[in-house]
């Protein structure tokens, strides 16, 4: 995932973890101890993330392989605003996050009950230094279990190809692999993306590890809150150090309504190579 030039994006779960989280929910009760649950999900993502995301970035989410139902067309659009981040570019001639807008229409369509095929047209942004500006496009292919929310168990994988002008990233050409695995425990879901970014250059140890992961309670029919952690610890074969790491720990909600669904969320960055403070909002409907 690409963030104004920079790449952003924890870790697996075990039974007893699984066992914690069924256990506390069950006493969490909606109203008064909303915000307990709330603190609780914030600290669980911080146990699952290492300690040290980068900044801002035109789609700042975890994939639960969910996808459009076969002949469903779907649009969601992608709007970022940076109100605390890094003030210089992470290469020359890159644009500044500090106080930018970012955002990204994404176009689906379901091919069959396994496979969706998206485009992200336009990918734009208002910043500082640059002004408005038109950043690239990206084509995706997402592969997933079928009818992934109906199992317990779901996986998936994401292959993304996109064409960048320069101000958004120095290399013309990317892509991203984005393997995803989940457990629907419900209330609870646990999702981690395992992300692998390339730019074709260096082989296997050129590729950059950027994990992300979600926890997430469903307190009342069609919402869900939740905890998400991204994070970029850089290329295999030069990984960076903790502080220079980028980790990103947010607080989100998500609804399902009749006409259309939104996520909504706030992210505080864990090191100083990451923004400080990150606002997000998706809102999708089907189109027919």
């Amino acid at each position: 995932m690409t963030i104004c030039g920079q790449t952003t994006r924890s870790e697996s779960t075990n039974g007893k973890l699984v066992r914690m989280s069924n256990s506390l929910l069950q006493n969490v009760k909606p109203g008064r101890n909303l915000f307990r649950a709330g603190q609780w999900l914030l600290w669980t993502a911080l146990l699952l993330a290492p300690a040290a995301s980068f900044a801002q970035t035109d789609e700042i989410q975890v994939y639960d392989a969910a996808i459009a139902e076969k002949g469903k067309i779907n649009l969601m659009i992608h709007s970022n605003f940076t109100p605390q981040g890094q003030k210089t570019p992470a290469f020359p001639g890159g644009l500044v996050s500090n106080h930018a807008f970012v955002g990204v229409a994404e176009w689906a369509i379901g091919v069959n009950d396994w496979f969706e095929q998206g485009l992200y047209l336009p990918l734009y942004s208002y910043t500082s230094n640059g002004g408005m500006t038109y950043n690239g496009l990206k084509l995706r292919s997402l592969f997933v279990r079928p009818h992934a929310d109906d199992h317990t168990f779901f996986y998936g994988v994401n292959f993304e190809f996109s064409v960048n002008q320069k101000q958004w990233d120095p290399r013309r050409i990317t892509s991203e692999v984005r393997p995803i695995i989940g457990w629907h425990l419900k209330p609870v879901d646990l999702i981690i993306n395992p992300i692998l970014d390339t730019s074709y250059t260096g082989g296997l140890k050129g590729l950059d590890f950027a994990p992300a992961a979600r926890v997430a309670w469903g307190f009342k029919e069609k919402w869900k809150i939740a905890a998400e952690h991204y994070s970029d610890y850089g290329q295999f074969r030069d990984l960076h150090p903790a502080s220079e790491q980028s980790h990103q720990i947010w607080a989100v909600v998500n609804h399902e309504g009749k006409s259309f669904n939104f996520e909504t969320g706030i992210g505080f960055g864990l090191t100083s190579a990451s923004d400080k403070v990150t606002l997000k909002l998706m809102v999708s409907r089907d189109l027919n």
